[in-house]
């Protein structure tokens, strides 16, 4: 069940700079529709959706919140969650971090706003890559997010996982996403402080539970499932949907993909993390799960 949703643009200001976006709120949430106030409603507060910071796709050199305004106003109304759409900086003029920087700030304003609900973090595409990037710099700071949402994340730089050469002509085709890697990180090499993508980290244990939901028509699936699959490693609860038939970008198209991408959303969010004991101690356990559904997404 959806809801009507409304918004109004935010400028989120750093001191250096100003961040612009928009947040989005179903309105069964809201006292009086389009007027968003400074705090979420008291249904979140209370442990529902939270807030949800949202990176938005575009190989990190295109793309706007006015463009994504559609989806990220349907994935308002599908989770129940108040949406913050953010207009990071784009590459090349500029290049990481400041993509990732304006994510983080975006995070610790949606932070101020969430009155004590949880706040996660998401992103399709590049944005989604960037959104695991920040859920890893926040975990370095002890201030992992509740979730993270990762709808098919480029992960690796060099492109070179088999997937990307199934179907020379899907998009993204490999050379045109290997020069958008190019033109996002620079002349930067791995910075341990602001990674570039969650390859960079050595380590990813701590991190936030993960939603990831990706086509397997997708260039990026194998990227997809090898990160699932290093989350749970670690320990991390990671949940990997695919979606059959369906290829990049169906964030944008698909509400299908849409619905799936809020429900993984939600179960994530309030999923816990089982614990049992072993004969070390109580410990931690995370499973990966990869759920298919029939194919009924987007092509």
């Amino acid at each position: 069940m959806t809801s009507p949703v409304s918004w109004e643009p935010i400028v989120i200001a750093t001191g250096d700079r100003d961040i612009r976006g928009r947040i989005y709120r179903p309105e069964s949430d809201l006292g009086t529709p389009g007027d968003l106030g400074n705090t979420i409603a008291p249904q979140a507060r209370s442990g529902e959706p939270g807030v949800l910071v949202w990176a938005h796709g575009g190989s990190w050199r295109a793309g706007s919140v006015a463009e994504w305004h559609p989806a990220l106003a349907h994935l308002a109304s599908l989770t129940g969650a108040t949406v913050v759409g953010v207009d990071y900086r784009l590459a090349p003029r500029h290049p990481h971090p400041a993509p990732l920087l304006d994510v983080l700030a975006a995070l610790d304003w949606a932070a101020g706003i969430a009155d004590g609900a949880p706040v996660a973090v998401g992103g399709d595409s590049a944005g989604a890559t960037l959104a695991a990037a920040a859920a890893l710099v926040r975990r370095d700071t002890g201030r992992s997010p509740a979730a993270q949402v990762l709808a098919y994340p480029p992960v690796d730089p060099a492109c070179g996982a088999a997937s990307y050469r199934r179907d020379p002509a899907a998009f993204p085709r490999r050379a045109d996403l290997a020069a958008a890697w190019r033109a996002y990180r620079g002349d930067r090499g791995p910075d341990a402080g602001h990674y570039s993508t969650p390859a960079d980290a050595a380590d990813v244990s701590g991190a936030a539970p993960a939603a990831l939901v990706v086509g397997t028509l997708d260039p990026v699936v194998d990227d997809v499932r090898a990160y699932a699959a290093r989350l749970a490693a670690a320990g991390v609860p990671a949940a990997l949907h695919e979606l059959p038939g369906t290829g990049h970008g169906a964030f944008l198209g698909s509400p299908e993909f849409r619905r799936r991408l809020a429900a993984a959303y939600l179960a994530t969010l309030h999923a816990h993390t089982p614990v049992v004991d072993t004969p070390v101690g109580r410990t931690s356990v995370a499973r990966i799960s990869v759920a298919r559904t029939p194919d009924r997404s987007a092509r």
